[in-house]
């Protein structure tokens, strides 16, 4: 019995004295739970990263009517606004967005970044040290606020936000309509300093403009459980957070301009020509684009005298979060249908200048199309009942409706290089239909929510419309140019979109990257794309943050993906996965090993005593227990004190190799088997799976996966021994690119030409050496 609790004893105090002492232990922070770095979910919103029981959101429709002039480029509007308040709290004030003071001349905008002179300076340089000169004109000018009674509503501009206080506090299910009239001018986006998303481009050779109203009327911030009201100023890169409503919408045009826009015409038998108006009905059931508008007839559109003539177009969209449209005498405009998997008819549609007809005529209508059908499959069916894309030279995004790039040259050739950026950019901004125009997450605050998930279903699209797409960016191995930079130069994905130094690798390539990773190596599409389609389907017209999709990814897969959000989102590690040295054995079919004494000393020392605190507060209180009740519970042990003779030392011994393989057994058993022992280093700092490429003498190559969590115990490097049947010539870490390795050179490695040998025994179960818990387990109870 003493030799038995020695051996327990020491075996404690092994596992103790390693646990304390050994350096390799680097382990636990990058595997660790998010816990307090996520908001605590609450009734608003679950821990699963569902919509709670008590989720909410507000409404707001608009009835807007609007005069475009062309002359003046000016755009007048009259809006009446109904905010419905759905919120568990009263409100005192409103707050809108006048994002059209991005070109003010005192907007933050020109004001807040640095600059510099170069020895050598364009025009265009110059002009952007001092945007704001000749803007004075610019902005969105509020003519009149006003409650549906006539009374004016007190209201305070802040920039490119306005608070509206209210005649009477707002309280939960209450409505509040007002009246506002406005106007601005339109900037030529093409060559204005400031920049900008909407306005006009002008074409010299026969004095014709291409109009994109984006941004452009009075509309309400969104107030939302998480953030209230997220009333941040917009100078340009973070985008939008708005309340989803149905629209009513009137726009007044010249008679010769073609429009385009958010929602359904209302009037077509009024603005169209009887030839358009057919032409219109025969496209509902084509299965090629059908040109509504011909491009013969768009060129002698153009050619023409501008009219004076003045008709308006009617739209009507509902639950949508923003409105957009285009107007043009220059546009062709074709249109064929798509089909949802439940059977509704979407019109494709696309208006495009002669200039881009030899792009946009045979890729665009069909890209758009493609987009919803990769799209509709990965998340949910498209919901609207229109999908367009609008050559305007540029690339944005609003419901139903895009601006995109994609000109020829004047011959009417194009290079594959334009042909492509024209796709790519169809497909993303088409794309963004669905994120964020109806998954509506807060754009100005996390940019990657969009931009990222989306630019992740592009690169999904584009491989699905040409196996050899050309792709500009979002495969994996296309961020670790950016991955590798050092770390001041980077931030992690989860920062706000207007402190993020490299826009399109932070908020677009990098979250791509990591989900294509997610998807592909990580989950495995099955588990990826039903989770991803849940959260699609559970935010589909509502308001999600980044922790609801953290939380439904793992709630919807089953799978631990702290780690991972934790490295590629909060973090700026890279991954640099290296194969450092590789060790080939065999077993020895020859030699036996001989049998060998062992034995090993550990340093123990008695433990101070404690007080019996359990022992002390039953004697106080003057209790019974179960023990002093029934004398039966008791047992006597045999017991050892290894203290008790003032030992300062155990001794665990014993005999390896008690018993050998004959030479028949072993070469049955092993003589086919090699041995690979690998042994890696993190250098990156980003856990990740090691995915690896056998490469045997035979000529065949084999996939292995080593899951991620073999680094939960050291971090920084592991080793590991794989059996094979066959000898192998050569090992390739990550051999596809798809864990974005930013540095190749490491990650291959030859095996050397010759073995190293190993000799083989049998266990011998009763050695407590070769199984020390055999004895301990045979402890034995002495009853009375």
């Amino acid at each position: 019995m003493k030799n038995i609790l020695l051996v327990i004893a020491a075996l404690g105090l092994s596992l103790t004295i390693s646990a304390q002492q050994n350096p390799e232990a680097k382990h636990g922070f990058k595997f660790e739970q998010l816990g307090t770095m996520l908001p605590s979910p609450n009734a608003y919103r679950g821990a699963d990263g569902a919509p709670g029981p008590d989720y909410w959101q507000q409404k707001v429709d608009y009835k807007i009517e609007c005069s475009l002039d062309t002359k003046e480029q000016r755009l007048d509007g009259s809006e009446r606004i109904t905010y419905h308040n759905n919120a568990p709290t009263t409100l005192k004030f409103l707050w809108l967005q006048l994002d059209e003071n991005e070109h003010d001349a005192h907007s933050e905008k020109h004001k807040f970044n640095a600059s510099r002179i170069r020895d050598k300076m364009s025009e265009r340089a110059l002009q952007y040290l001092e945007p704001w000169r000749e803007q004075e004109k610019y902005g969105c000018k509020i003519e009149s606020c006003k409650a549906t009674d006539g009374s004016d509503l007190k209201y305070t501009i802040n920039g490119t936000v306005m608070r509206i206080e209210l005649p009477e506090p707002l309280k939960t299910g209450e409505k509040f309509e007002f009246d506002i009239d406005w106007y601005y001018y339109l900037i030529d986006r093409i060559n204005n300093p400031s920049g900008g998303r909407g306005g006009y481009e002008h074409f010299e050779d026969n004095d014709n403009y291409i109009y994109t109203i984006v941004q452009w009327f009075p509309r309400l911030c969104v107030y939302s459980d998480a953030d209230g009201w997220q009333n941040k100023q917009f100078v340009g890169r973070g985008e939008f957070a708005l309340e989803f409503g149905d629209y009513d919408v009137k726009m007044t045009v010249p008679a010769d301009h073609m429009v385009g826009s958010t929602g359904e015409c209302q009037n077509y038998k009024e603005v169209l020509t009887p030839t358009q108006l057919a032409r219109w009905e025969q496209a509902q059931n084509v299965k090629e684009p059908l040109e509504i508008v011909t491009l013969a007839e768009a060129k002698a559109m153009e050619e023409q005298k501008r009219s004076n003539k003045m008709v308006t177009w009617h739209y009507k969209a509902e639950n949508v979060r923003d409105f957009a449209w285009t107007a043009s005498p220059k546009f062709v405009w074709d249109a064929m249908p798509h089909i949802t998997e439940e059977g509704k008819k979407v019109m494709c549609m696309s208006y495009f200048a002669k200039e881009a007809y030899p792009i946009y005529s045979r890729y665009s209508t069909k890209a758009t199309k493609h987009t919803l059908d990769v799209y509709s499959r990965m998340t949910f069916p498209y919901p609207y009942p229109v999908a367009i894309s609008v050559e305007a030279d540029n690339g944005m995004e609003y419901p139903m409706i895009c601006f995109n790039p994609g000109r020829a040259e004047e011959d009417g050739t194009y290079t594959e290089r334009a042909k492509y950026a024209a796709l790519t950019v169809i497909i993303h901004e088409v794309g963004h239909n669905y994120f964020p125009m109806i998954v509506s997450n807060d754009e100005r605050q996390w940019a990657w929510m969009d931009e990222g998930i989306n630019s992740f279903l592009q690169f999904v699209a584009e491989t699905e419309f040409d196996a050899e797409y050309k792709h500009f960016f979002t495969a994996p191995m296309d961020i670790t140019g950016y991955m590798s930079r050092p770390k001041e130069s980077l931030e992690p994905i989860m920062t706000n979109s207007e402190n993020i130094k490299n826009y399109g690798s932070n908020a677009y390539n990098k979250p791509a990257g990591a989900l294509n990773i997610l998807r592909e190596t990580v989950m495995g599409r099955e588990l990826f794309d039903y989770a991803f389609k849940e959260y699609s389907n559970r935010w589909m017209f509502k308001h999600p943050d980044p922790s609801d999709f953290f939380r439904t990814m793992e709630d919807a897969s089953g799978v631990d993906l702290d780690w991972f959000w934790r490295g590629w989102f909060y973090g700026t590690d890279a991954v640099d996965i290296s194969l450092d040295s590789i060790k080939w054995y065999k077993v020895d079919l020859q030699n036996d090993p001989e049998p060998e004494e062992y034995s090993r000393n550990y340093p123990i020392q008695k433990p101070a005593e404690k007080p019996h605190i359990s022992k002390r507060r039953v004697a106080e209180a003057g209790m019974a227990t179960a023990v002093d009740k029934d004398p039966n519970l008791i047992d006597f042990y045999s017991t050892y004190d290894p203290w008790a003779e003032g030992d300062t030392m155990v001794t665990l011994s014993g005999t390896r190799y008690a018993e050998s393989f004959s030479k028949k057994e072993k070469k049955k058993m092993f003589s086919d088997k090699n041995y690979y022992e690998l042994h890696f280093s993190n250098k990156g700092g980003l856990v990740m799976p090691v995915v690896l490429e056998w490469q045997y003498k035979d000529g065949t190559t084999e996939i292995e996966r080593i899951p991620v969590n073999i680094w939960r115990m050291n971090e920084e490097k592991f080793s590991k021994v794989f059996v094979k049947d066959k000898e192998v010539k050569g090992i390739v870490v990550d051999p596809y690119g798809e864990t974005a390795d930013i540095d190749l050179e490491n990650n291959n490695w030859p095996v050397k030409e010759l073995p190293s040998k190993f000799q083989v025994f049998k266990a011998n179960k009763n050695n407590p050496v070769d199984n020390p818990m055999q004895k301990a387990a045979k402890k034995k109870v002495i009853r009375p």
